[in-house]
């Protein structure tokens, strides 16, 4: 197979640290392959994996394909995950032992026309913070996932449709692409940065683009980004979201809150009915918000709408390097991203950002604060970016309808300058 080209995250750096957050969240898929050679290592208890505890378990029902996945242990943690937040397969046999789709975590990889765009997943913590080397020094071991698990043919794949009902290419996309990434790349806040890409790419959304391509689409590109910039020099006053916005932005944002790790979610009947009570109170928004998970305490919806302060300094720098990496990775349209178009995809995208203050906003809260810190803000972008892109609910017919909806009513950027006051 013949090496495949492929662009890195220049902004991003990760090294794992161990935290074994991945092997508690995650239902590891192994193949066939990957089973019997497991089962080969001989685990006994004398290994630390314990006595009776299978290794693997059979998924699947009687009309579906079926697959096998690694088991987890009573606290949901994969069954060679030992105290210490280690691997077992990997401490005993080295990395190459593990499982691919462990061995592949955080990394996403997306075809972009002329190459592969290398994307992170920034539910690990240790992306979130930037820690460890940088992503585009380890060019040769990412290289090598890439020869295990992109097809050759990957290059071949038909661009994303640019808006909703016109066939786009290559070129156009990634000069939209281009625009957004100079946008973002500005001095200015990230808020101001993310408001001045949903100006023109609100407006890119009601042209018509059929005859707007190759120089003529440089050119209309090059006059929507600069009214943007001088139209949105600093952050505006703009109105607060309408009842009707913040009431399909809870739901939104509710799902982005929920813990889903594999094995947690609870399938009985009262488990199923819980949640639904839960619906029905992020729906009304008023008392205490539902516990979604053991870090977000029943704090009354009132209180998540007040004055946090100003966005601690760190929070503009993790923000910003998110929406970079998601962009240049493409990981927010296409195949990527639930067959969205581009612009879908970027409104589905900002909506990250006032989720995740919404969720900070509630940790802090959680904690007895009334004022954000940078972990807050960091926690809860890893919570939401364990679904974007993941979870069906994103996918599904309901979300896009309230995105776009969001999107028409002109309350995504109301939504981001509410929220990060």
């Amino acid at each position: 197979m013949s090496q495949l080209p492929i662009q890195l995250p220049i902004v991003q750096n990760w090294s794992c640290h161990s935290c074994g957050g991945c092997c508690k969240q995650h239902g590891i898929t192994i193949t066939e392959a990957e089973r019997q050679r497991i089962e080969q290592q001989n685990w006994t208890e004398a290994d630390g994996v314990p006595a009776g505890q299978p290794l693997f378990v059979r998924e699947g029902g009687l009309l579906s394909r079926k697959w096998w996945r690694l088991s987890h242990q009573l606290d949901g943690s994969c069954v060679f995950l030992d105290p210490q937040g280690l691997c077992r397969i990997h401490g005993k046999f080295g990395e190459a032992a593990k499982p691919l789709a462990c061995r592949i975590y955080p990394y996403a990889f997306h075809p972009s026309g002329r190459a592969i765009s290398v994307g992170l997943r920034f539910s690990c913590p240790s992306v979130v913070l930037n820690l460890g080397k940088p992503v585009a020094d380890q060019r040769g071991d990412i290289r090598e996932l890439v020869q295990l698990v992109v097809p050759e043919n990957a290059l071949d794949t038909p661009a994303p449709a640019i808006k909703r009902g016109e066939k786009s290419d290559w070129e156009d996309v990634l000069q939209v692409v281009d625009a957004l990434d100079r946008t973002l790349s500005s001095d200015a806040p990230v808020i101001v940065r993310l408001l001045r890409t949903l100006q023109w790419m609100d407006l890119i959304r009601q042209a018509t683009l059929t005859k707007i391509k190759g120089t003529r689409m440089k050119e209309f590109l090059g006059l929507l980004t600069e009214a943007a910039d001088a139209e949105i020099p600093a952050l505006p006053e703009l109105a607060r979201p309408s009842n009707l916005a913040l009431t399909m932005f809870r739901i939104t944002a509710g799902q982005y809150a929920r813990r889903d790790a594999y094995g947690t979610i609870d399938q009985s009947l009262r488990g199923r009915w819980r949640l639904f009570q839960y619906g029905i109170r992020l729906t009304r928004g008023v008392g205490l918000m539902p516990p979604l998970r053991s870090e977000l305490h029943e704090v009354p919806f009132a209180a998540l709408e007040g004055d946090f302060g100003p966005l601690p300094a760190e929070a503009d720098e993790i923000l910003s390097r998110y929406l970079q990496v998601k962009l240049r990775s493409l990981h927010f349209c296409g195949r990527a991203f639930y067959g969205m178009s581009v612009v879908d995809g970027w409104f589905s995208l900002a909506l990250v950002i006032p989720s995740t203050l919404w969720i900070a906003r509630w940790l802090a809260l959680s904690a007895g604060r009334t004022t954000w810190v940078r972990e807050d803000i960091a926690q809860a972008l890893s919570f939401v970016d364990h679904h974007h892109g993941y979870s069906p609910f994103f996918g599904s017919w309901s979300h896009r309808r309230r995105v776009q909806s969001l999107m028409q009513m002109g309350e995504i950027p109301r939504l981001c300058v509410h929220y990060a006051g």
